[in-house]
């Protein structure tokens, strides 16, 4: 399937006068993969366009990015204008603690596990890059409470991550750390045995507050791919 380029390209604006293409690099690599970073900052403000190979992860660094605070400057990230894919969202989940609905997913799964510990500023898309370690995530979502949800294309994937990450050390993209508890979500396997159906209101037993170990944040300059 081809895609225009406006689908999967992003303005940023608002940068730091000292900005280097690295830095926007470390900014949206996590996404998706970025194929071009074009950064204008030889007269006035510095900003860039940046290109993601799938427009899908343009729109999920657009809905991630978008008020983030970067170094004391809060960006603008969006769409150039006629840009952007003409879908909404996708299997993706809320902004870190539930925040806005990007609309129905574009797959979910049954093979879902729940996760407790999360620090603060995990968000959805830290949840699901953490789990992709585990195999295919088709969806992620992140609560208030520092609990998630993320559900994989295939069942094996599911046990795995059950397996590999539960008790694992989870970075946000601010740099706060702690260690998650990976379980599956017995209500799904319920339904995935022909039980008993339930809606998806999760409310996973909270273990207390996590505990997480605040670092300074130098997310973008001296981060590496773990």
């Amino acid at each position: 399937m081809s895609h225009s380029r406006n689908d999967c390209r992003i303005y940023v604006g608002n940068l730091p006068p000292d900005i280097r293409t690295k830095d926007i690099q470390d900014l949206f690599y996590k996404f998706g993969k970025v194929t071009f970073v074009d950064l204008k900052n030889r007269r006035g403000p510095p900003f860039a366009f940046v290109e993601f190979e799938d427009p899908r992860d343009a729109d999920d660094a657009v809905h991630a990015r978008d008020g983030y605070d970067y170094d004391g400057y809060r960006l603008r990230v969006e769409f150039p204008r006629g840009g952007g894919p003409s879908f909404r969202g996708r299997g993706g989940g809320g902004g870190g603690g539930g925040g806005r609905n990007r609309g129905p997913p574009a797959r979910r799964s049954q093979f879902r596990v729940l996760v407790t510990g999360l620090p603060p500023s995990g968000s959805w898309q830290d949840l699901k890059d953490h789990m992709r370690e585990a195999g295919d995530v088709c969806f992620a979502d992140s609560f208030k409470d520092g609990s998630g949800v993320v559900e994989f294309l295939r069942y094996e994937d599911m046990k795995y991550a059950i397996k590999k990450l539960d008790d694992s050390r989870f970075r946000s993209h601010e740099g706060e750390v702690s260690y998650i508890r990976v379980k599956e979500d017995r209500g799904a396997s319920d339904r995935r045995s022909g039980g008993h159906s339930r809606s998806r209101s999760y409310s996973p037993r909270r273990r207390g507050s996590p505990t997480y170990s605040p670092v300074k944040r130098s997310y973008s300059r001296s981060r590496s791919r773990s």
